[in-house]
């Protein structure tokens, strides 16, 4: 380096190149907490990526830092020198890095899987550090006050360790394994058949089944309801704990499904969502946080000692004798200190305004609970405090708006083609994302209670997981050309209804009411605008193949998508007047003929489904025109066929793909998927008779 760059250069490097790396580092841990609790409710791609490139460098710049200390010591700078003696400091507050903050400990689920190697590379750094003080040791005060603070970065390792290991899918599927069960004792019954029997006796069994109670009775009412939804935490965490096993694909019992449909069915449905939105919330914190640690009495207990330590170091160097430093070491050891007391200070802040510290009041009533949600409440007030459980939003992306807005040029075409992120990255700038209206919710949970009352058992409620919108369908009578459309591959079904929504839509246009999210029934009543609905649902669906193709079963569902969007460009490039003019380019569509099957001309070399689309949207139109349906009816049948798409899709997603989504702000097909399996609605569910006592009748 020496012979790159001026001496001088080279000097200043050395001098600073520890602190200013040390600096880094509290700089990405800073990030870290600050930002890694937000991505839970936040789905921007730059938030993610910064999120990211912090995880990753978090650790590295800290063991680097740690090279860097090890590697300062010079013939000149013995150990009981101050300068080495204050680096040696230094390594402690670099433990505490390590630790990680408790507000992010996996970025991923895959980063769970590997807490083996995370645990041996993190351990050989806590002997390093170790060593690096013990080296350095003399009876210095400075040497005494890196005691608290390794032992509160051996605590902070410890608890990350301990969660990592937790969360990973081998310990987390056994953590809910029960206690074996031998059931009934076959061979001591059958020893007393057998005896009595022999006395003479006409034996014969009669059996009991274990009936489970039915009823909402496993929750009991707040002790403390001046918090608010206390009932909804304690009825969400009861049920977390209940169906924990859907997300370590394990299966519920009888007994679980009963008292959950007894809530469910004769909830509410802004109570149920919310519910479910608490639930999924305590999930994260399993996956992803140190919750799970800290909110436990060994865990808490171990978190408070670590605060205090940090703070008493703070206060104790600030009063100790430093004539023997230098200027520079002792303000950036100011700066590492004051920054580790103040992010120690948030994260304690931002863990009492959580769920799990509301749940734990809900359960108590004195005045020390009520003065303690009191400053909770003060303290909720300022932004960086909310806490928020997921975005409450839902992608879109529009087909036909995508053909006719992007025109690739020559440059963008070889780019497609050499690197995969750039289209990634033209999806993104192509998509939005809406807030949730509650009349969506709605009609979800509506046409999901309407099935499950439709059937008798739950065997029956398990069929109902394999409908695409056939059921719909059938219940409505519909015309026979609209079946075929929800037999296909199921990602042909979502781009034959996106598209055909997306026309329908376009041309109803004109003759909606003024009003975007409601109409008015023939009694005046307000209901949600299925025609709003539809477009919701079908350009959400859209956004799940475009841009989270993983969570819809296995297909060509991408493939089909490029090669509708390219017949789409191709037919908007010949018509290049219609194309300027996005309402007539979906005019020119409806015109296009399909009395033959496009199949028939083209063959089955091209996926594109461009056409098979128009064809189902004259058809939808149809029920207008040739069978007097009312328009309002027509669109309530789309929605419900698209809600059933969105349940399909929502139960055959992975449990592992639905846990990924949580640190992406949430989709509403994990909240759909949690929905059904709460009313049954659910493959994961197996036994259905529990345990059955039999006695002996004796005649």
């Amino acid at each position: 380096m020496a012979h790159v760059f001026p001496k001088s250069l080279t000097k200043h490097w050395t001098e600073w190149r520890t602190p200013l790396m040390i600096l880094v580092s509290l700089f990405f841990q800073t990030i870290l907490i600050l930002a890694g609790s937000r991505r839970k409710y936040i789905s921007k791609i730059w938030v993610r990526f910064f999120i990211w490139l912090a995880y990753l460098s978090a650790d590295w710049i800290a063991m680097l830092s740690l090279s860097s200390i090890s590697n300062s010591r010079t013939s000149e700078d013995g150990p009981t020198k101050p300068n080495h003696t204050i680096t040696a400091f230094w390594a402690s507050l670099l433990l505490l890095h390590l630790g990680g903050p408790d507000t992010i400990t996996a970025y991923s689920l895959e980063d769970n899987e590997i807490w083996w190697r995370y645990f041996v590379v993190l351990s050989i750094q806590v002997i390093a550090s170790f060593f690096i003080i013990l080296n350095a040791w003399s009876s210095n005060w400075l040497n005494f006050l890196s005691v608290p603070l390794l032992v509160a970065g051996i605590f902070k390792f410890g608890q990350k360790s301990w969660v990592l290991m937790r969360a990973s899918s081998e310990h987390f599927r056994k953590s809910m394994f029960p206690s074996p069960d031998p059931g009934p004792n076959y061979a001591r019954y059958m020893d007393e058949y057998s005896s009595r029997k022999a006395q003479g006796f006409k034996v014969r069994p009669k059996r009991i089944d274990d009936v489970p109670k039915v009823g909402h009775h496993l929750y009991t009412v707040p002790a403390n309801i001046k918090i608010p939804y206390a009932k909804s935490l304690q009825d969400a965490y009861a049920f977390f704990e209940i169906f924990k096993p859907l997300f370590a694909d394990l299966i519920l019992s009888i007994h679980d499904m009963v008292n959950s449909q007894s809530f469910f069915q004769n909830g509410r449905c802004e109570e149920v969502f919310r519910v479910i939105e608490m639930e999924l919330g305590f999930m994260y914190d399993v996956f992803y946080t140190k919750a799970v640690a800290v909110f436990s009495v060994v865990g808490g207990f171990l978190r408070l000692v670590s605060f205090f330590c940090v703070v008493s170091v703070l206060v104790a160097f600030s009063v100790i004798e430093k004539q023997g430093y230098s200027g520079k070491h002792v303000a950036i050891t100011y700066i590492l200190l004051g920054g580790a007391a103040l992010l120690e200070i948030y994260v304690l802040l931002f863990l009492l305004c959580s769920d799990w510290t509301l749940l734990w009041m809900s359960k108590h009533k004195n005045i020390a609970v009520d003065l303690l949600y009191q400053v909770i409440s003060s303290i909720s007030k300022f932004s960086v405090f909310k806490y928020k459980r997921w975005s409450n939003s839902i992608g879109q992306f529009n087909l036909i708006g995508f053909c006719l807005d992007y025109k690739p040029s020559k440059c963008s075409l070889y780019l497609r083609h050499s690197i995969s992120v750039y289209e990634q990255l033209v999806y993104e700038h192509h998509y939005k994302r809406l807030s949730i209206p509650d009349e969506l919710k709605k009609v979800i949970f509506d046409q999901l209670l309407k099935k499950f009352d439709s059937v008798t058992g739950l065997s029956a409620c398990r069929k109902l997981c394999d409908h695409r919108g056939e059921w719909v369908l059938n219940e409505e009578e519909c015309d026979p050309r609209l079946g075929w459309s929800v037999k296909v591959e199921f990602d042909e079904s979502i781009l034959l209804w996106h598209i055909a929504t997306d026309l329908c839509y376009h041309s109803d246009m004109d003759e909606t009411s003024n009003n975007p999210q409601l109409n008015q029934n023939s009694n005046g009543v307000d209901r949600p605008n299925s025609k709003e609905i539809s477009k919701f649902l079908s350009e959400y669906m859209m956004y799940i193949l475009v841009m989270r193709p993983f969570m819809l079963p296995n297909g060509i569902g991408q493939i089909r998508f490029q090669d509708t969007c390219a017949e789409a460009a191709e037919f908007f490039k010949e018509r290049k007047s219609i194309a300027d003019v996005k309402k007539k380019a979906r005019e020119a569509l409806l015109k296009v003929s399909t009395e033959v099957l496009p199949s028939e001309v083209k063959g089955d070399r091209s996926k594109s489904v461009l056409f098979d689309a128009c064809g189902l949207a004259k058809a939808l139109r149809s029920l207008e025109t040739e069978q007097n349906w009312h328009r309002e009816k027509k669109w309530e049948l789309m929605s419900h066929v698209w809600v059933e798409i969105l349940c399909y899709a929502a139960s055959q997603c992975q449990r592992n793909q639905h846990a990924q989504q949580l640190r992406r702000g949430g989709e509403l097909l994990t909240h759909v998927w949690l929905l059904m399996a709460h009313l049954g609605i659910t493959k994961q569910f197996q036994i259905a008779d529990g345990h059955a006592r039999t006695k002996l009748i004796l005649e």
